[in-house]
């Protein structure tokens, strides 16, 4: 995920990044790549993602999906990840060291302001499109980095799925109602995941190949995402009276799912991908 910043894009304003970009933010994000990782290794290794490869990683944030990618690629590919926040390239460069890779780089860049250098064999993102204002034109600038029969693979949230889950439980629906309120204020699209088809075709690229995944466990993340959207939903003016205590918050969630007799509700996985059309190579 990109992190805030003020800056005007060629796209229109950038988004605020309403989930900051604090140490327990990066935490936060690690903690959710755990339960994502299977889903994301599992979109790339379907899209032809392998040895050899050189990628670039939309939106690299901590590094978690550019871990993927660089085991799939191998010593002898490359990853490059594109991200704008300083603190977080920290994060993710120094994870990359810890983990022995050598193959991963980050650049610091606006999406909409992709470096030109030289061509990818695919670009991948997750829950990155829906945090930007034109996310088409970004993927119509990243087809000119990306080799003809090159692989586009992104993957977003899907929350109506969410909100049909938790309507048996208070306490959930009203966090995640005040949750997608607070992204849809910063100018997230939370509509992004089943719109992941549309935006691919208004990119110019084929039809992709979708798939949506429901998610199961991960008890811990919403209160972990609320607490970090919290300075934002307070400068939003927005009511947290129907969270209660935030200390005993998350303790409340899970007494809640468990009194319930279900699932930890959880926003839905979409996956898309596509390759770019070989005849260009003709142009």
């Amino acid at each position: 995920m990109l992190a805030s910043d003020a800056n005007m894009t060629a796209s229109g304003p950038t988004p605020h990044y309403a989930l900051g970009s604090t140490d327990a933010e990066h935490e936060r994000l690690i903690r959710q790549a755990t339960w994502l990782a299977a889903h994301t290794e599992r979109l790339f290794r379907d899209a032809g993602i392998g040895p050899g490869q050189r990628v670039l990683d939309l939106g690299s944030g901590v590094g978690d999906v550019s871990l993927i990618v660089a085991r799939l690629v191998g010593p002898s590919g490359e990853v490059v990840g594109i991200e704008r926040d300083e603190r977080s390239i920290a994060r993710a460069t120094a994870r990359m060291a810890e983990a022995g890779l050598r193959n991963v780089s980050f650049t610091q860049s606006d999406a909409a302001q992709l470096p030109h250098c030289k061509s990818f064999d695919a670009a991948v993102g997750r829950y990155i499109l829906c945090f930007l204002p034109d996310p088409v034109a970004v993927l119509r600038s990243l087809s000119q980095l990306v080799r003809p029969g090159g692989v586009f693979a992104f993957q977003e949230p899907d929350w109506g799925a969410f909100h049909r889950q938790a309507e048996r439980l208070p306490l959930w629906s009203a966090g995640a109602a005040l949750m997608e309120e607070t992204f849809r204020r910063s100018g997230a699209n939370t509509q992004m995941g089943p719109a992941l088809s549309r935006v691919f075709h208004e990119a110019g690229l084929p039809a992709p190949s979708t798939r949506t995944d429901t998610l199961h466990g991960a008890e811990q993340w919403l209160p972990d995402t609320l607490h970090s959207l919290r300075p934002q939903m307070t400068q939003l003016n927005l009511s947290l009276e129907p969270l209660g205590d935030f200390e005993t918050l998350s303790e409340r969630l899970h007494t809640e799912v468990k009194a319930f007799n279900t699932a930890t509700p959880l926003p839905d996985l979409a996956s898309a991908w596509s390759r770019k059309p070989v005849r260009e190579a003709l142009g």
